[in-house]
């Protein structure tokens, strides 16, 4: 519930009561005696969705812009006639829980800190979200989330575009322009300075720490967490209640990513700047996007009769604008979203073919342990490049025609000719105590590519045949 306290200018005092009176609405009235051109304060409460209505019926006899109106938030109203109202615009407003036009472009103008804040904020938060994925630790990238200022400048752009605010639409474009832009180069200074001066590992494989990996191949499924924290940005803002969390929510799809990029750049890793700039692309436009269209659907629109056909084409050009880069960026994600499709299908059937020969009575003693698969490629295609497959078994025997038939089997499926290792470990249990000894069957021929590689130095680890690894 709100309180309305409004300053009546001479003359319009009449028209303003009759217009309470109509409505069933209590009201304090107050005389101004400051000698200006107002004779009266008028204050009176109301549900929250009837402060937009009220406002617009006292707009009609001249309560306009010049006038002082102040909403105040109420706690409580103990009034009977208040009651009355407060059902009336229930039963006639029941889906229309909303704050006013006024509340909304107040709400989302505080959300904007001032320049210096804001920026100091964005570093900050892109810094932490770099060190939390090079720890790999889930904790801190949270914690990066939560000082991420990015929930502020998204909600001014949209409630600028649909009450034709130009001045807080600009403001909040250029805000997330220049913050992002901030947030990407303090990322990659400081993935470079952690680099150099060793403060990670020489050799640190970041692809291999699963906080960047999480960043690495965005699919549709990241179009739902963006689409998301963009209708509850715009529904907490409309309905009058905390953005805090909501904040951390759009942070989460926003910050990590760009911390991504940053140590993409500094360990020269093009696939993970380009995976994970899409993704901060695709999650800002879809937040973007979904606050748009959720607040022009509520109903919000200019103050100025005049001003609403400007405020449809603006909207309109500026959701096509959105949807073109979405259209466009979802191509990648499509790509990526098959791409792990068929990787993983492909690897389920490696598994199932791998079972099927050792379902063979003459292999009923052998179990399969682990099959590793190594490939090369980017988010938008990948091959199988090796394959090494363990199989235990319970003794010594050899099991000769074993690897080829597994060769074989692995080689149709995937239709390649790709390098594939069998080997047996012997498991022997006595005593309480285990020994797990791995023999190396047999090491198939490798792959054109594979070999090309390794001639040029490239890492690769087979074992020869009869040699024992404990």
């Amino acid at each position: 519930m709100r309180l309305v306290e409004v300053m009546i200018p001479a003359g319009k005092r009449e028209a303003v009561l009759k217009t309470l009176d109509d409505e069933g609405i209590d009201y304090a009235l107050t005389d101004e005696t400051s000698g200006r051109e107002y004779t009266a304060v008028v204050s009176f409460p109301l549900p929250r969705n009837a402060v937009e209505p009220i406002l617009e019926r006292l707009r009609e006899i001249g309560i306009d812009e010049d006038s002082y109106t102040i909403v105040i938030d109420a706690q409580t109203v103990i009034s009977r006639r208040f009651d009355e109202l407060q059902e009336q615009y229930n039963d006639t407003n029941e889906s229309d829980q909303r704050i006013a036009r006024e509340e909304i472009q107040s709400e989302a103008a505080d959300l904007m800190p001032n320049v210096r804040t804001y920026l100091t904020l964005a570093i900050v938060s892109a810094v932490v979200a770099t060190a939390g994925l090079l720890l790999d630790s889930p904790a801190v990238v949270v914690g990066s989330m939560v000082i991420a200022p990015v929930l502020g400048p998204a909600m001014a752009t949209s409630v600028g575009t649909v009450i034709n605010d130009n001045d807080l639409f600009r403001q909040g474009v250029k805000f997330q322009v220049v913050g992002f832009t901030a947030a990407t180069i303090a990322a990659t200074v400081f993935a470079l300075l952690v680099k150099s001066l060793y403060l990670v590992p020489p050799g640190l494989d970041v692809l291999e720490l699963g906080q960047v990996q999480g960043r690495l191949s965005p699919d549709l499924l990241s179009l739902a967490v963006a689409l998301g924290g963009g209708i509850a940005g715009a529904m907490s803002l409309s309905g009058g209640v905390s953005a805090a969390l909501v904040g951390v929510m759009i942070a989460a799809a926003l910050i990590p990513p760009v911390a991504a990029v940053g140590i993409g750049i500094a360990w020269g890793l093009s696939d993970v700047v380009l995976g994970a700039g899409v993704l901060v692309l695709v999650n800002l436009f879809s937040i973007n996007l979904a606050a748009l269209v959720v607040l022009w659907y509520m109903g919000y629109r200019p103050g100025k009769w005049f001003e609403a056909d400007e405020a449809r084409s603006k909207t309109v050009r500026r959701i096509g604008m959105l949807l073109v880069g979405l259209l466009l960026l979802s191509g990648f994600l499509a790509g990526v979203t098959l791409t792990s499709f068929q990787t993983a299908t492909s690897d389920q059937a490696v598994r199932d073919e791998v079972n099927a020969v050792l379902s063979d009575e003459e292999y009923a003693n052998l179990s399969l342990i682990d099959v590793e698969i190594t490939r090369e490629g980017g988010p938008l295609g990948s091959q199988t490049d090796q394959v090494v497959i363990t199989v235990g078994r319970p003794g010594d025997e050899n099991h000769p025609g074993l690897a080829s038939r597994i060769v074989e089997r692995v080689r149709d499926t995937t239709g390649q000719n790709v390098s594939v290792q069998v080997q047996l470990v012997t498991v022997q249990t006595a005593g309480g105590s285990s020994e797990r000894v791995a023999e190396p069957v047999r090491a198939a021929e490798r792959s054109p590519f594979a070999r090309a590689r390794d001639k040029h130095g490239g890492a690769h680890s087979s074992a020869v045949p009869g040699q024992t690894v404990t």
